[in-house]
């Protein structure tokens, strides 16, 4: 069974992901593996260097800082970059199936902040959505990203990051999705048991 866990910035998502793991179940975190796929995958190397020349790579080593300067003043390059990487993290994952997932008849959690706008939902049984109210999350993603400084300018800039995933809060439980409330009432191990029992 394969189950996507999703939700917006600093709703908690990765916190989840983690206690699974330390039930001993398999996550594949996309960002993590999307840097090892650049990082060994040959023809994903010379697709980027088709795309940005030979400075997507210095000495081998992809140039982070270059491509975010590239795509964040131009999106359409960003939206080349994503053809590229998300069909190869996608095949990754596809490949793990038969030992952690469907056929090896057990679970291969996949996280994911972008899972709907890379097309990784419609390989998943279940989604797994993470929420949390905005004052929470902003709180930790100043924890997390800016050392805690909460300036008006820090807060702004988390607040734009959550509007700008919006979508995500709009989506409903169904059969196949479910919605977590992480806001720190709960403490995770009874949400990661919920969850377990509900996959």
């Amino acid at each position: 069974m394969l189950i996507g866990i999703t939700g917006g910035i600093g709703s908690g998502k990765s916190t989840i992901a983690r206690a699974l793991e330390a039930r001993g179940f398999t996550v594949y975190d996309c960002d993590r593996e999307a840097k090892r796929i650049i990082a060994e995958n040959k023809e994903v190397q010379q697709q980027i260097i088709s795309l940005f020349g030979e400075d997507s790579f210095v000495n081998g080593i992809y140039n982070t800082d270059y491509i975010a300067q590239r795509v964040f003043s131009d999106p359409s390059l960003l939206a080349q970059l994503n053809a590229i990487i998300h069909p190869a993290v996608k095949a990754d994952i596809l490949s793990l199936l038969p030992s952690t997932g469907r056929s090896g008849g057990g679970s291969l959690f996949v996280e994911s902040a972008i899972l709907y706008e890379s097309g990784l939902d419609s390989l998943c049984d279940k989604i797994i959505v993470v929420d949390a109210p905005e004052d929470i999350r902003i709180a930790r993603t100043i924890a997390r990203d800016y050392n805690g400084l909460s300036s008006p300018d820090n807060i702004n800039k988390v607040r734009a990051r959550i509007h700008a995933q919006e979508h995500i809060q709009q989506l409903h439980p169904d059969r196949k999705t479910i919605v977590v409330l992480n806001d720190g009432s709960t403490p995770i191990p009874e949400i990661v048991e919920k969850l377990t029992q509900w996959v």
